[in-house]
């Protein structure tokens, strides 16, 4: 089970890394607290104090068209907030 799927590099996330030494990520959905702590120590060595997770409902979309109703929906997601220790970083645009 890949349990990283990929960095979240957002104005928030990177405003949240700067100031709080914290990083997001998206992860896998049935991926729990210290399997997400062990993958991050594991894909970048660092030390990782704390995981907060989120899980991100799917968006409902209903479209109108000369054929009828449409309706869709986008694909849940879990985010994870992991805080490194004091002096730990992360560099996530070295591999561009």
């Amino acid at each position: 089970m890949n349990i990283l799927i990929k960095p979240i590099i957002t104005e928030k996330a990177t405003a949240d890394s700067e100031l709080r030494n914290c990083y997001t990520f998206s992860v896998n959905t049935k991926a729990n607290k210290v399997e997400i702590k062990k993958a991050v120590e594991a894909a970048y060595g660092v030390s990782v104090e704390k995981v907060r997770t989120i899980n991100v409902r799917p968006d409902r979309k209903t479209k109108f068209t000369k054929t009828g109703v449409q309706h869709g929906k986008t694909n849940a997601i879990k985010k994870a907030i992991v805080q490194l220790a004091e002096g730990e970083m992360i560099d996530l645009y070295s591999n561009m």
